[in-house]
């Protein structure tokens, strides 16, 4: 065999793969075929490549001789984005999203000095300490040029080069209103006073922001941070154009501070216990509606931290019309964590479940202030997945635990999870454990009386009804406790001894009607029995007398009779 062939490669539809067509030793006739399948519309594109055997290796070596047609698979180009720069002038770095991009450049160097993105655009001191850590900035400029120059189609050089100057006009403008001395000083001035005379002034967000900034600058911390811009908040001017100025200067860097985790961390004193965290961040922002559930339902109250100090303060001013953004800064931090993968309750699995109840009840409660109704319902749909693995459930049931404990702590998980996907995946686990022989050895053997067996298959068989399944899972669960009812009766025998025994007949007969209405034991065949023994005892003659005496058993056994008759 020769040592060099060629093989055709053809592209049959637009994304598909490329399929060997054939593999000859010629050439040409390798390149007609390869014509002929495009001219006759069997493919989209062709490949013929040269194949060279290696005798030392033993391997082919692979060379495209010929191709045509949709070689790149016919795959749309990538658009080039727009080329402007994201930020032009100095004051495009004042955005909100500039803002947030800054805090995630210099996230670690913001962290170590308790600084916030705002404070940095605003502080001369702050802006100094960053140009003398040299490699700081340099490597945040390096961070967001790359992507950058990639996705516009430039070099890197280009990028930094123009952020560079950007930054450098930045800081500029700001270290010439310092010594010009324009920068206001608050703690002197006033902040009312210094909101009104800035009110018409050309720069007045910027120089009213610079004031805020050196103000809070003397905070240890992020919780000490909110208490002297609440204090500003509350020494705000009324008239409303300098008010809304000065809510405007407050507001930027609360929520930046809202926003990160460490500054609510410090806020609420939750950091180690998520779950407890977005209580207290959905108390600061649910306002009346919020506070009314807590009163009206103790689980909730349950789960919802007390506020206090500088937090009850922020809550008071929240549950006004103030501070939009920073209601929108929390409520997309608790999205995000809904939406992560983070334990609510990483040490207590049957408290993960109670807080997950919790905060549905509260958010849902406060939608449309708070988050809009849709992505509640879409971030605990989420959030409903982490509750279904196997490493959740095994830390839920733990190891102690009874069958029929589990299956209970299972249809509380059922009632609580959302989602239609996340109810069926309930449903499988709830179907393990009620099929299981365990259960049924537990059921059967147990030392519970015959009468209270049933009592507790019915009560199981009501709350799998109500756990919010659908009935093509929650029905074949009913019929297997029917189906386990059943044999706990055959077992004990207890429809003939409750027959035959010396108790009253209205005694005899209302505990009858109960189990065949499924009230004192499970729907099916236990149910059926007890109906047939039931109407056959109440035809007895000496029956008669016993109903007319009892009101009560004597509606029980029409009820029967009307089920039957339907």
């Amino acid at each position: 065999m020769s040592d060099v062939h060629y093989e055709l490669f053809v592209r049959r539809k637009v994304g598909a793969q490329w399929t060997l067509e054939m593999a000859t030793e010629v050439r040409t006739t390798a390149i007609q075929n390869a014509e002929e399948v495009l001219t006759s519309g069997r493919a989209i594109a062709v490949r013929v490549s040269k194949e060279t055997l290696d005798r030392e290796s033993g391997e082919y070596k692979s060379i495209a001789i010929f191709t045509k047609g949709m070689v790149d698979g016919g795959k749309p180009k990538k658009e080039v984005e727009e080329r402007d720069p994201l930020c032009v002038q100095p004051a495009d770095l004042y955005t909100a999203h500039a803002r947030d991009r800054i805090g995630r450049l210099l996230e670690g160097w913001l962290n170590r000095h308790k600084a916030t993105p705002f404070e940095l655009l605003h502080r001369p001191d702050l802006v100094e300490r960053l140009e003398a850590s040299g490699t700081d900035l340099q490597h945040a400029l390096q961070k967001i040029a790359i992507p950058e120059a990639e996705a516009r189609g430039v070099s890197v050089h280009e990028v930094i080069r123009h952020f560079q100057g950007l930054i450098e006009r930045s800081i500029g403008n700001l270290m010439k209103a310092f010594k010009k001395g324009a920068l206001p000083d608050l703690d002197k001035e006033g902040f009312a006073k210094a909101a009104v005379r800035l009110a018409n002034d050309p720069d007045r967000a910027f120089l009213l922001g610079a004031g805020v900034a050196a103000s809070i600058a003397p905070a240890t911390s992020w919780s000490e941070k909110i208490a002297r811009l609440l204090d500003l908040a509350d020494a705000a001017p009324t008239e409303p154009g300098p008010r809304a100025l000065a809510l405007h200067a407050i507001e930027q860097p609360l929520s930046e501070i809202i926003g990160s985790r460490a500054g609510m961390a410090d806020l609420l004193g939750t950091s180690d216990d998520l779950g407890s965290t977005l209580a207290a961040m959905i108390r600061l922002t649910g306002g009346a509606n919020v506070e009314a559930l807590i009163r009206m339902q103790a689980q909730v109250r349950a789960c919802m931290p007390e506020l206090s100090g500088t937090a009850k303060r922020l809550g008071d001013w929240l549950a006004g019309d103030h501070f939009a953004p920073v209601r929108v800064s929390i409520a997309k931090r608790v999205l995000d964590e809904l939406n992560g993968v983070r334990r609510l309750k990483p040490t207590d699995a049957e408290a993960e479940i109670e807080y997950l109840r919790a905060l549905a009840m509260s958010l849902t409660a406060a939608a449309g202030r708070v988050l809009p109704p849709e992505d509640i319902q879409a971030a605990f749909t989420t959030r409903s997945k982490t509750l279904l693995n196997g490493e959740f459930i095994e830390a839920l049931l733990g190891r102690d635990r009874s069958a029929r404990e589990e299956i209970d702590m299972l249809v509380r998980l059922a009632e609580n999870v959302m989602g239609a996907v996340n109810k069926r995946q309930a449903a499988r686990w709830l179907n393990a454990n009620i099929t299981a022989m365990r259960f049924e050895k537990e059921t059967r053997q147990g030392p519970d009386s015959p009468v209270a067996k049933l009592a507790s298959l019915a009560a199981l068989q009501r709350s799998v009804t109500r756990s919010g399944l659908v009935a093509e899972d929650f029905q074949p669960l009913c019929a297997k406790l029917g189906e386990l009812g059943s044999l706990v009766e055959v077992d004990t025998r207890l429809l003939t001894m409750l027959v035959r025994a010396p108790a009253p007949l209205h005694h005899r007969l209302t505990l009858l009607a109960k189990l065949a209405t499924g009230e004192a034991g499970p729907t099916g065949p236990v149910a059926d029995r007890a109906r047939i023994e039931a109407l056959k005892l109440a035809r007895a003659p000496e029956a008669r007398e016993a109903l007319a005496a009892s009101p009560a058993t004597m509606e029980l056994i029409r009820s029967l009779v009307q089920q039957q008759a339907a």
